[in-house]
């Protein structure tokens, strides 16, 4: 835990340095970070100490000692066992219960302690939230970062919604120590609105306003810096809910997807106008008219109609012959400007699709990560112990590298199936249990061995039958 919280203080160092924070609150940052790392640490530590545990035993002939007793390595493993299963059940719990409630306590700190110093809640190159609006600047420079280059403001109506668009190539946070506003001094820039009418005829005349300035003052509120760290935002993740609130949750989000993507569907298709409703036949008419057209030889089979009229329009080029050509051309760039707007539209809808599914996926991949790090604790024992006993190695040294290799498998092996459920390439369940399914097969071929008092490898064995196979070669060839 403690080599964790170091690498957790590199990666929060930007949202806590700079801000004034005394040591009580930087220290119950770093308390509700614990509880995220144990899903880290936890695994690490039981392959480790059960390696140095049995390694230690083996090492110095107490497993000897015990089978010469008559008690066999399975037999002294069960106290342990019994160990381990507990702590999977605290596993379990404490990732149910005690990890929702510190992201949550962890997310709410975030976002409050960034308030504190507004040049430090603007990043580069990305759009920030930010006190109702959306900044982005390419770079930020100066003193404390007060200077900004190429900014760019979204500004937010009640709705939520982007009417106002400011652009300025340089921009400055001006600020005093006794003052709760912050003046944000915009250069060399422009100003767009979208004005809002009452009547749709009104939007005709004004649909927006334009203006190019030199200099553009925005005076931003701040709050007061004893501002409560631990407020609730009301925001809620997938890390931030338990077991039960995950499957009310999945089950809201697969309804609501399918309902923006049948919604969107129906849409579509209605621009096209290309799928017509099915119209009921009738089958006695349908039988007798096909018994028409088969009893009639006059009629040619291909482009005609069901009464035996030819069709005259049986290419989209005789459909076009009806018109003059400056219809023609309306019709063409008709055709595919409309076909150009269905298009952008279902490039731009497909976004938000994927981002929705992206969190439903999430959704299940937490429910069963958390089922999932109960159950690697006890694969983990007994990969670690087998192991142990194996080699045959105690203390800090081959026991320590084997364990970081194992882990390192884990954890990477889990990375990847995390990011790949999340875009929907492998399904989240199989993404959440593919880790603790790779050490499972592990687990069982090594305690096999050890049960059976068989090395790890034999490396003789396999010596003898390479030296067997050129031997053969040899005399083949003689």
């Amino acid at each position: 835990m403690f080599i964790f919280i170091f690498q957790a203080i590199w990666l929060f160092m930007d949202d806590l340095a700079g801000r004034g924070l005394d040591m009580l609150v930087i220290g119950k940052f770093f308390f509700y970070k614990m509880p995220e790392l144990t899903e880290k640490v936890l695994p690490l530590t039981v392959i480790l100490s059960s390696i140095l545990t049995f390694g230690t035993f083996a090492e110095n002939y107490e497993f000897a000692a015990m089978k010469a007793s008559g008690i066999s390595l399975r037999r002294a493993m069960m106290s342990v066992i019994a160990f381990v299963i507990l702590l999977g059940g605290v596993t379990f719990y404490f990732a149910n219960s005690v990890i929702p409630v510190s992201e949550q306590k962890i997310f709410n700190m975030r976002r409050n302690i960034a308030q504190l110093k507004p040049a430090a809640a603007i990043e580069e190159g990305v759009f920030s939230d930010f006190e109702g609006m959306s900044i982005k600047v390419d770079e930020k420079y100066g003193e404390k970062d007060r200077f900004l280059r190429n900014v760019t403001i979204h500004q937010k109506t009640t709705l939520k919604i982007n009417n106002t668009v400011i652009k300025a190539k340089s921009g400055e946070l001006v600020s005093s120590e006794d003052s709760e506003v912050i003046q944000l001094i915009l250069k060399d820039g422009n100003y767009y609105e979208d004005i809002e009418t009452k009547r749709n005829k009104d939007r005709l005349k004004s649909p927006f306003a334009n203006a190019n300035f030199e200099i553009y003052r925005m005076n931003i509120e701040i709050p007061e810096m004893d501002l409560d760290l631990e407020e609730d935002r009301n925001i809620s993740t997938d890390k931030m809910k338990n077991v039960s609130r995950l499957n009310k949750d999945i089950d809201s989000l697969k309804n609501d997807n399918l309902r923006v993507v049948g919604a969107f569907s129906k849409n579509i298709n209605n621009r096209i106008g290309a799928f017509v409703p099915v119209v009921e036949i009738d089958t006695f008419m349908a039988r007798k008219q096909r018994e028409m057209m088969r009893d009639s030889s006059a009629l040619d089979t291909v482009g005609t109609k069901a009464g035996g009229i030819k069709d005259s329009l049986a290419t989209i080029e005789d459909l076009l012959g009806f018109f003059k050509d400056w219809q023609r051309i309306q019709l063409m760039t008709s055709a595919k400007n409309s076909a150009t707007n269905i298009l952008t539209s279902v490039k731009a809808k497909k976004d938000e699709i994927d981002r929705r599914y992206k969190i439903y996926n999430l959704h299940i991949y937490s429910l069963h990560a958390k089922f999932a790090l109960a159950l690697s604790c006890v694969i983990l024992f007994f990969v670690g112990a087998p192991l142990g006993a194996i080699i045959r190695k105690g203390g800090i040294g081959l026991p320590m590298v084997i364990a970081i290799i194992l882990f390192l498998i884990y954890y990477f092996v889990g990375v990847f199936a995390k990011n790949y459920a999340m875009e929907n390439n492998i399904h989240p369940i199989f993404g959440a249990w593919l880790p603790t399914l790779i050490m499972l097969p592990l687990g069982i071929i090594l305690t096999k061995r050890a049960t059976a008092d068989k090395g790890l490898m034999s490396i003789g064995n396999a010596l003898d039958r390479f030296k067997d196979f050129f031997r053969k070669k040899d005399k083949v060839a003689v």
